[in-house]
């Protein structure tokens, strides 16, 4: 497989799943026949897979998943590696998709406006009065990021909550785009940003790889860090040269990994005062 083509593909829907612990193993089944790789997650709402493989099997795996017509169309991110980019494969049952801890926080059932990549840019184009909001974590953030954009420094989603109320009253009247790196987690960031009393909230269609798909990629500065081996992708969705510490998976530069604080697979700059003697 190493010579081969890879397809790598992400996918998500928020969907009741009152079944999810009888999906699990035919999902592992079909995906161990089919020779992939990758994670999927099954929650009471909705699934969430990276998965990469051959094209004959990308395909069969789509067949496979389109069989239940709860999972027909599913948007679909697609790129390619020389190589397999996952180590194993996974089919893991959560409690959510992506974790926020808000039980009434629903996107299967609410959730704020979509704004497609192209109007996005248009709006940037035209100087158009807008807040451009990043919902990832601070290790994403400090790979790249919108020209402008408002970083909340998060150390994880669940902190979002909390870090939208330090924002200036008057933004809850001002129109906000918000962006993350597919757009899963702006289904439910749009929610709280809702719930909390902010009237004019969008989120960015597919994310960050889904405006470099549509776009030129004007206006991202830097690369847009991705949750598998190649680390981060530049604004051609090619693979960049960042690689992750072992210990603590931070994103690392070339120049970091050529400090004294970085031992591979042991400690990086990040957390050599933590791991460097054990």
């Amino acid at each position: 497989m190493q010579s081969e083509n890879i397809v790598n593909i992400a996918g998500y829907r928020f969907v009741n799943l009152d079944d999810r612990d009888d999906l699990r193993q035919p999902f592992r089944y079909i995906c161990e026949k089919l020779q992939l790789k990758g994670t999927i997650l099954l929650s009471p709402n909705g699934i969430n897979f990276f998965l990469a493989g051959v094209q004959k099997s990308i395909d069969s795996y789509i067949e496979f998943l389109e069989s239940d017509e709860r999972f027909v169309g599913i948007p679909l991110k697609i790129s390619h590696t020389e190589y397999q980019p996952f180590r194993r494969m996974l089919v893991r049952l959560k409690k959510e998709i992506i974790a926020l801890g808000i039980d009434e926080v629903r996107p299967g059932e609410f959730t704020g406006a979509n704004i497609k990549p192209v109007e996005f840019k248009q709006m940037l184009d035209e100087n158009e009065e807008v807040i451009v909001l990043d919902t990832r974590n601070d290790y994403e953030t400090k790979i790249g990021i919108f020209e402008n954009a408002i970083d909340l420094n998060l150390s994880t989603f669940k902190d979002f909550p909390d870090a939208i109320l330090a924002l200036p009253e008057e933004y809850k009247k001002k129109q906000i785009v918000m962006y993350c790196t597919g757009g899963i987690r702006c289904e439910k960031a749009s929610v709280v940003m809702m719930n909390a009393g902010f009237e004019n909230v969008k989120q960015l269609e597919g994310g960050v790889l889904g405006y470099f798909e549509q776009t030129d990629g004007s206006y991202w500065k830097g690369d847009c860090f991705v949750f598998d081996q190649r680390v981060a992708v530049n604004t051609e969705l090619n693979e960049t040269e960042y690689t992750m510490c072992f210990a603590c998976r931070e994103p690392l530069t070339k120049q970091e990994c050529s400090s004294s604080d970085y031992k591979l697979e042991s400690y990086c700059p990040y957390c050599a005062d933590t791991n460097k003697n054990e």
